[in-house]
C-alpha cells in the first residue's frame, strides 16, 4: 500500500487455481491467453503460473481485477481469490518473487474460495481507518463480484459469443450482420445472456473495487 494525496492505495493480487486439476488435463496455458487477451497491459505483473496448477497476477487496475474475474469465469474451471493490501517495492520481475501482505491476502482467499459462495473470495489485509477503506466496502465489492460471476455462470457458449460481437460490432444491427441473423434474435441472444444485468453488475463491482482499493474513478 502507498499514500498518494492523503488517500492510501492498495494493490490486487489475482491468484486462481484450477478446479480438480488431479482428474482433468491441464488448463493453465487456455488460462494465461484468455487472461491475456481480457486485461492486455493493465497488470503490474503478468499473470503465470505460479504453482503447478494456479496462476497469479498484480495491478492497481479494478477494472483488469473484473474482467480477469469475468475471464476465467468463462472457462468455468477456476477457484478466484483476490487479496487487497501492500506489496514491497521495488517490484520484481515476476509475481513469484513479489511479498507482501496482498500476497498473503491472496493466498488466504483462494484457499477459502474453494468453498466459498462461485468459488470467489476478496481477503482485504487489515483494516485502514474506517468507512470508506475499511473492511466493510471490501465486503461489499466481494459480494458484487460474487453475484456477477454467480449470474455468468449460467452463460451458455452462444451468450458468451454474442457479448463478443456485440462488444467488437458497438450495434445490434452490425452484431447481426456479422452472425448472419436479425437484430431481434440478437435481442433475444443478449437478453438471455443477461448483457444488461451483467454490465451493470461489473460496473457495480468495479466502483466498490475502486473504492476499497483507494483508487481514483
Amino acid at each position: 500500500m502507498r499514500v498518494k494525496d492523503g488517500v492510501l492505495i492498495r494493490w490486487a493480487v489475482l491468484t486462481a487455481d484450477q478446479r480438480n486439476s488431479r482428474r482433468s488435463t491441464d488448463q493453465v496455458p487456455a488460462a494465461l491467453d484468455a487472461l491475456s487477451a481480457a486485461v492486455g497491459d493493465r497488470l503490474a505483473l503478468p499473470f503465470e503460473r505460479t504453482a503447478g496448477d494456479e496462476v497469479q497476477a498484480l495491478t492497481r487496475d479494478p477494472t483488469a481485477v473484473v474482467d480477469a474475474v469475468l475471464a476465467l469465469t468463462r472457462l468455468s474451471d477456476w477457484h478466484v481469490g483476490i487479496g487487497l493490501g501492500a506489496v514491497e517495492l521495488p517490484l520484481p520481475g515476476s509475481t513469484r518473487e513479489a511479498r507482501g501482505s496482498a500476497y498473503v491476502a491472496a493466498r488466504t482467499a483462494v484457499d477459502e474460495a474453494r468453498n466459498a459462495p462461485a468459488n470467489l473470495r476478496l481477503v482485504a489485509a487489515g483494516t485502514v481507518g474506517a468507512g470508506t477503506y475499511g473492511e466493510t466496502v471490501a465486503q461489499r465489492a466481494e459480494a458484487a463480484l460474487v453475484m456477477l460471476r454467480a449470474l455468468v455462470n449460467r452463460r451458455t457458449a452462444e451468450g458468451w459469443e454474442i457479448m463478443d460481437v456485440l462488444g467488437e460490432a458497438g450495434s445490434g444491427k452490425d452484431a447481426a450482420t456479422r452472425l448472419g441473423i436479425t437484430p431481434s434474435a440478437v435481442s433475444q441472444r443478449a437478453a438471455r445472456a443477461a448483457r444488461a444485468e451483467s454490465l451493470l453488475g461489473a460496473g457495480l463491482a468495479i466502483s466498490l473495487l475502486a473504492e476499497a482499493m483507494g483508487v481514483p474513478r
